[in-house]
C-alpha cells in the first residue's frame, strides 16, 4: 500500500493536470466558437455564388476545362489534419482514411501524383509513407485566410490544366454537430456539376458572355470550395479537442475520487496502527 506521502503527491499532480486540460478546453471552445463564426459568415455568399454558377453552368460548361471528367490515371490528394495533437482520433482517423484511399487507388492502377499536407499531423505521416509534400501549407492552419487557399487551389488547377493529373481529392472532417465529427473523401477537380443546372434561374443579361463570366466564376467558386473545406476541418478539430479535453477532465475528477479515497483510508489505517501501539504500550 503506497504512503500518505505518495497518494498525497499523485492527488496533486492529478489536480496539476486537471487545471491544464480544463484550460485546453475553454481555449478550444473559444477557437471553436470563432470558426463557427468564419463559416457562418462565408454562407451567404457560398450560396450566392453557387445560384449564379448554376445559372451559367449549362450554357457555358463546355469551354472550361475542370468541370470535363477524363480518363483517370494520376490523381492528386489533399489531406487535412492538425499541427497538434490532442484531439482524440482527429487525425489518426484522417490519416488512416488516405492510407486506405492510396491503396484503394494503387490497387485501380492509379498513380498518387501529389498530395498537399494542410496539418503538420498529416505531413508527418504522408512523409512516412514516402511522399514528399510541400510544407508550406501547414500554416494555414494557424491563420487560416482566402489568401492562402487561393494559391493552393491555383496549384492544384495549374497542374490540372497541364494534364499532371486528372483529378483531386479532399480528405477532411466536416463538423457535423459539436459532439460528431464526419470524415469525408470528396472530389475537388474535376467539379461536379450541380444535378438542378438545367433548372438554374438563369435570368441574367450577361455582359460580354456567359463563357467569359463562367470563366472568371469558376476559379472563385473552386477557391470557395477548397476554403470552406478548410474552415470545417478546424471547426471539427477544435470540436474533437473539447470533447478530447472534457474527457480527460471527467477523468481526472474520478481519479481524484479514487485518490481521495484511498488517502482517506490509508490515513485511518495509520491512525488506528498509531492507536494499537500507543493501547499496546500502556498495557506492558
Amino acid at each position: 500500500m503506497p504512503s500518505l506521502k505518495e497518494v498525497k503527491n499523485r492527488i496533486a499532480s492529478v489536480q496539476s493536470t486537471r487545471k491544464i486540460t480544463s484550460a485546453m478546453k475553454m481555449v478550444a471552445s473559444s477557437k471553436l466558437h470563432h470558426a463557427q463564426q468564419r463559416i457562418e459568415q462565408m454562407r451567404p455568399y457560398e450560396r450566392q455564388i453557387a445560384r449564379i454558377f448554376r445559372a451559367f453552368v449549362s450554357d457555358a460548361a463546355e469551354y472550361v476545362p475542370y468541370v470535363t471528367p477524363r480518363p483517370v490515371t494520376r490523381v492528386a490528394l489533399v489531406l487535412f489534419t492538425s499541427n497538434s495533437s490532442l484531439c482524440g482520433g482527429f487525425n489518426n482517423n484522417a490519416i488512416k482514411s488516405f492510407s486506405a484511399k492510396v491503396s484503394e487507388l494503387r490497387a485501380q492502377g492509379v498513380e498518387i501524383a501529389q498530395v498537399y499536407a494542410v496539418g503538420r499531423k498529416g505531413l508527418d505521416a504522408v512523409r512516412r509513407m514516402g511522399f514528399t509534400p510541400d510544407d508550406s501549407y501547414c500554416t494555414l492552419l494557424d491563420h487560416p485566410n482566402y489568401g492562402g487557399v487561393k494559391q493552393l487551389a491555383e496549384r492544384i488547377m495549374a497542374s490540372y490544366d497541364a494534364k499532371e493529373i486528372d483529378a483531386c481529392h479532399l480528405i477532411y472532417h466536416h463538423a457535423q454537430s459539436s459532439a460528431h465529427q464526419v470524415l469525408r473523401y470528396e472530389q475537388f477537380l474535376p467539379l461536379s456539376l450541380p444535378t438542378d443546372a438545367a433548372e438554374g434561374d438563369n435570368f441574367y443579361i450577361v455582359e460580354p458572355s456567359s463563357e467569359v463570366v463562367f470563366e472568371r466564376l469558376l476559379p472563385k467558386v473552386i477557391n470557395l470550395s477548397l476554403f470552406a473545406a478548410l474552415l470545417d476541418s478546424l471547426a471539427s478539430e477544435h470540436a474533437a479537442r473539447v470533447v478530447a479535453m472534457q474527457v480527460a477532465t471527467d477523468n481526472a475528477d474520478e481519479l481524484l475520487r479514487t485518490l481521495q479515497l484511498q488517502y482517506n483510508k490509508t490515513r485511518q489505517s495509520a491512525i488506528t496502527a498509531e492507536l494499537l501501539d500507543i493501547v499496546g504500550g500502556s498495557m506492558q
